[in-house]
C-alpha cells in the first residue's frame, strides 16, 4: 500500500498555534477547502513549553469598565477573532500576565468549537513543488496544495556567530529551576525579555548574574514596541542599579572558552572603548531569540530571508517574495513592521490574518474587499471616522501599519474599507485612485526618544487642535492621497482617555479638513517643506 496522500487541497496550512487557528477559522467561514497540520498532538504546542517560566507578557484584562467586546479587545491580547462571545480569553483567566497554560487551554477549546479541520502528529520535513506544493511529514503523508500559508511560527534557536557559543546552554532547554543555580556566577547573552525572564529567575539564589549584548536595553514603555524589554521582567535592572552583585555588560561578547566546569568569556566593553576583558562563569545561557525555520524547504521554493535570515521576506500581502502562493501568518508577518508595531503578537496578528484572508478572497474568489458606502459629505466622512477611531482595536494595536481606506468616486459617493495594510493599498489597484484618505492610529514624530515619565518635558493640551500634529500621544491621523502621493494630512488631536469626541477640538477641525480636501484639486499640489518632509517621511515607512 502506498503513502497516504492528500491531493486537491487549495489552502494548506501549516501549524496550529494561535495563527494557524486564526486563519482556519476564516476559511471555514467561508466554506474554502483547507487543512491544518500540527507537529503537536493538539493546538499551541509552541506554548505548551515557551515561555520557559510560563508567565505570558501579552496583557489580560477582563474589567475595563466598558461592555462593548471591540472596544474590550485592546486590552484582551490573547483572545482569537470569532462571533462567539463565550470564546474570549479573559473568560479563562482573570491573571494580568496570564500563565501560559490557560493558553493552551483556551486554543483548544477554540479549534473544538468550530470543528477546525486539523491533521495532528503531522511535522512537516519536506516541501517541494511541481506546480502545486507537496508537503511530506515524517510519517511519509504527503500532501498537495494550490497554496501554501506557514504559520509555524520562529521555531529554532537563533544562534549569533561567537565562538564557542556552542558548549553554553539554550534558553530552550536550561533549567528553570533556582536551586541548581545556588551560589553561581552567570552570564546570560541576550537583552530581550526571554533574557531577563530567565535572569529574574535566578535572582534569589545565583552569586552573580550578568546579562550581556552589544546593543542598548530597549524598553517597551518607551519604544511602544511591546516586544522590547517589559516592566513585568526587568526586577534585575533594580538589582544592578542598587549594586547587588549584579550587572549588565555592554559589548561583544568576543569568546567562550569552556575549563573543565567553568567557562572563561572574553568580553569587549562598549563602554570602555572596546577594552577587552576575561570573565570566568560556572554558567552561560544564550537567551538570543528564534528564527524561522527554513530547512524543511526544497531549493525550488525555498522562500528569501532578511533580518540577519531570521524571518521571510515577504510583499505586502504576506506572500513570499520569490515564491508565488507561498504565505506566512502569525508571528512571521512582523517582517513587514518589525519592532514597530504588532504584528509579531496574537493581538496584532490576528488582525493580520483576517487582512490576508480578505486578501486571498478577493484575489482567488472573487469577493470584493468588505466595505460600506456613504455620501462624500464632510460631515458624514467626519462622523464615520470619529466613530470608528473611538472603538476600534485593529488599528489601535495595529497602530500606523493598519489603516480605514476612504475612497471618494467622481460619482459622490465615497466607499469605506477598514483594515487593511498601509503599503498594500498604496501599492495595489487601491492606490490608483484619484483621490483616497487613510485612516491610521499613530504615535507622534520622536515619540520613543524621550523619557515619558519627565514632567519637564511638554506636552500639548488636549484641546489644542491647531498644535494636535505635534502630539507624540497615540492619536488619529488621516491623510489624503491622489494616486499614490500624499496631498494632505490631519492629526486629531490627542487625548488622555483616548476620547476623540470633542466638538471644537476633534470634530469641527476634521469636519473643515474634509470639506477642505474633498473640494481639492485631484492631483496634489506643490507642498509645503513640512508636508514635503512628511510625505518623504510616509513614502519611507511604507515603501512607496
Amino acid at each position: 500500500m502506498g503513502p497516504d496522500v492528500s491531493t486537491n487541497i487549495d489552502y494548506l496550512v501549516i501549524g496550529a498555534g494561535p495563527a494557524g487557528l486564526q486563519l482556519g477559522y476564516f476559511l471555514e467561514q467561508a466554506g474554502r477547502n483547507y487543512l491544518i497540520l500540527e507537529a503537536g498532538d493538539s493546538p499551541g504546542t509552541f506554548f505548551q513549553t515557551f515561555p520557559r517560566h510560563r508567565r505570558l507578557i501579552s496583557i489580560n484584562k477582563p474589567h475595563t469598565g466598558s461592555d462593548d467586546p471591540e472596544v474590550n479587545l485592546r486590552m484582551d491580547w490573547n483572545s482569537l477573532l470569532s462571533d462567539h462571545p463565550s470564546l474570549r480569553f479573559p473568560l479563562y483567566t482573570e491573571r494580568y500576565f496570564p500563565d501560559a497554560g490557560d493558553l493552551v487551554r483556551y486554543l483548544g477549546d477554540f479549534a473544538s468549537a468550530f470543528g477546525l479541520r486539523i491533521r495532528y502528529q503531522s511535522r512537516i520535513a519536506r516541501i517541494s513543488r511541481n506546480g502545486s506544493f507537496q508537503a511530506t511529514d515524517e510519517q511519509g503523508r504527503r500532501y498537495e496544495a494550490k497554496r501554501l500559508i506557514v504559520a509555524s511560527g520562529v521555531s529554532k534557536p537563533y544562534i549569533p556567530p561567537i565562538p564557542g557559543i556552542e558548549t553554553a546552554e539554550l534558553y530552550t532547554g536550561v533549567s528553570v529551576d533556582p536551586r541548581e543555580f545556588v551560589n553561581q556566577r552567570v552570564l546570560i547573552i541576550g537583552k530581550g525579555n526571554s533574557a531577563f525572564e530567565t535572569a529574574d529567575n535566578l535572582i534569589e539564589s545565583a552569586a552573580v548574574i550578568h546579562v550581556a549584548g552589544p546593543s542598548s536595553i530597549h524598553m517597551a514603555w518607551r519604544s511602544h514596541y511591546v516586544g522590547h524589554l517589559r516592566a513585568v521582567n526587568n526586577q534585575l535592572l533594580d538589582t544592578y542599579q542598587l549594586k547587588s552583585q549584579n550587572a549588565l555588560l555592554d559589548g561583544n561578547i568576543e569568546r567562550i572558552e569552556r575549563r573543565d566546569r567553568s567557562y572563561l568569556v572574553t568580553v569587549s566593553f562598549s563602554r570602555a572603548n572596546e577594552v577587552k576583558k576575561d570573565l570566568i562563569y560556572d554558567r552561560v545561557i544564550a537567551c538570543t531569540g528564534f528564527r524561522f525555520d527554513a530547512s524543511i524547504f526544497a531549493d525550488d521554493c525555498g522562500p528569501a530571508l532578511t533580518i540577519r535570515d531570521r524571518f521571510p521576506a515577504q510583499t505586502s500581502e504576506w506572500e513570499s517574495t520569490n515564491v508565488p502562493d507561498l504565505y506566512f501568518a502569525g508571528t512571521l508577518m512582523q517582517t513587514r513592521d518589525y519592532k514597530k508595531s504588532t504584528s509579531g503578537f496574537i493581538h496584532g496578528f490576528r488582525y493580520c490574518i483576517r487582512a490576508l484572508h480578505r486578501m486571498l478572497e478577493r484575489k482567488f474568489h472573487g469577493r470584493e474587499w468588505p466595505h460600506r458606502r456613504l455620501p462624500a459629505d464632510p460631515n458624514l466622512l467626519m462622523e464615520a471616522v470619529i466613530a470608528r477611531v473611538n472603538r476600534t482595536s485593529a488599528l489601535w494595536q495595529e497602530f500606523g501599519f493598519l489603516c480605514d481606506l476612504i475612497v471618494v468616486g467622481s460619482d459622490g459617493d465615497a466607499r469605506y474599507y477598514e483594515e487593511l495594510p498601509v503599503d498594500y493599498v498604496h501599492e495595489g489597484e487601491f492606490g490608483a485612485a484619484e483621490s483616497y484618505f487613510a485612516l491610521t492610529l499613530e504615535y507622534g514624530p520622536g515619540h520613543d526618544q524621550f523619557d515619558p515619565f519627565d514632567v519637564s518635558v511638554g506636552r500639548i493640551s488636549q484641546s489644542d487642535a491647531e498644535h494636535s500634529g505635534q502630539g507624540r500621544y497615540l492619536h488619529p491621523v488621516v491623510r489624503r492621497f491622489s494616486q499614490r502621493t500624499l496631498a494632505a494630512e490631519h492629526h486629531v488631536t490627542e487625548n488622555l482617555e483616548n476620547d476623540w469626541t470633542g466638538q471644537a477640538a476633534h470634530r469641527d477641525p476634521l469636519r473643515a479638513f474634509f470639506a477642505r480636501e474633498i473640494a481639492a484639486p485631484k492631483r496634489p499640489t506643490r507642498l509645503g517643506f513640512e508636508d514635503e518632509h512628511n510625505a518623504s517621511a510616509l513614502v519611507a515607512r511604507n515603501g512607496v
